[in-house]
């Protein structure tokens, strides 16, 4: 059995372990049996289908959609610190969203994704703004400047995003639980809403596993290969701003993600993107199940943002690959 073969068995069996213990344990215990027989327990089965299983699978599409866009960035820049929360994209989705929100807008042809459109919206636009601010400022774009601009990109944003909040009235309260990320009490409205963008954009990102791997030797030697650098970048980043904005417009901000699980499956599995970013969705999905379980478990009955988790796991793990790069420099 080759080491690929075994990365998918023990991470698709994490992931159904992830699923199971999600929709059978909290406040209420549910026995497994319910779930291939509802009329066993009328009472656990409509908890199960119409609460605990949405946000189950809301998780798990949130998760994959940042893990799988955190490792194609880390793919094309070349560094383990790149994600969509480092880079400033996630901010600039969460502007786009809590401009929806505020000013209630609904355009009439999206209807529902009117949310989510306008979520990756902003996050493309963050990305390319970072991308073109990194570059006046360092036209050979070292990572490191292309991550203070995000994080400064991410700063500004978020001094737009607490004005929006200064300005609320009622609203308040869900804005700034919605920003803390979440995905408690969505329901399947929410899942319908992101599935199709977490599918088109890590399918889009997945049939750019061969540039990917190409642009690892650096561009030079990737155009030597024949890669159309520019192209393939410009795809790569949207597809990435897509997953990122989907995610943020159902579950607010939820930072490490993407940073966290395609470091480790890098280290587990190796660095081929055929294998990465397939590992990296399913992995992601398992990740913020468990942590989504723990938030609402830990101090049960009260339940705690979901992005509080992730941060806690992610901003240890930012500081030891951030330590580790710097002797290796040094």
């Amino acid at each position: 059995m080759s080491k690929n073969t075994v990365a998918y068995i023990v991470s698709l069996l994490i992931l159904g372990a992830a699923v199971l213990l999600g929709v059978t344990v909290g406040t209420v215990s549910i026995s497994p049996v319910v779930l291939w027989n509802p009329a066993s327990d009328s009472t656990a089965a409509n908890i199960l289908w119409n609460i605990r299983m949405p946000r189950v699978v809301l998780a798990g599409l949130v998760g994959a959609a940042l893990a799988t866009a955190g490792a194609a960035f880390q793919g094309l820049l070349k560094n383990p610190l790149a994600d969509p929360y480092t880079l400033g994209v996630s901010s600039g989705a969460s502007v786009g969203a809590v401009m929806t929100l505020f000013f209630g807008i609904s355009i009439p042809f999206l209807g529902l994704y009117t949310l989510p459109v306008i979520s990756m919206l902003f996050a493309i636009l963050t990305m390319f703004a970072v991308i073109g601010f990194a570059k006046l400022v360092d036209r050979s774009m070292k990572m490191e400047t292309v991550i203070l601009t995000g994080i400064i990109f991410s700063s500004f944003l978020g001094s737009v995003i607490s004005l929006m909040i200064a300005l609320t009235g009622e609203e308040l309260r869900q804005i700034i639980g919605w920003l803390l990320g979440s995905v408690s009490m969505r329901g399947w409205p929410y899942v319908q809403m992101a599935l199709p963008f977490v599918l088109i954009g890590s399918f889009v990102l997945w049939l750019c596993r061969r540039e990917l791997n190409a642009m690892l030797f650096g561009e030079e030697r990737a155009k030597h290969l024949g890669v159309d650098v520019k192209k393939w970048k410009f795809i790569i980043l949207i597809s990435g701003s897509i997953l990122t904005g989907a995610a943020v417009a159902v579950s607010g901000t939820i930072g490490f993600v993407g940073l966290v699980v395609p470091h480790m499956t890098r280290l587990l599995w190796g660095a081929d993107h055929r294998h990465v970013l397939p590992l990296s969705f399913i992995n992601g999905a398992a990740l913020l199940i468990v942590c989504d379980l723990v938030s609402r478990t830990i101090i049960s009955p009260t339940e705690l943002p979901v992005g509080v988790i992730t941060a806690f796991i992610g901003a240890p793990v930012f500081a030891f690959i951030f330590f580790q790069q710097r002797k290796g420099v040094a």
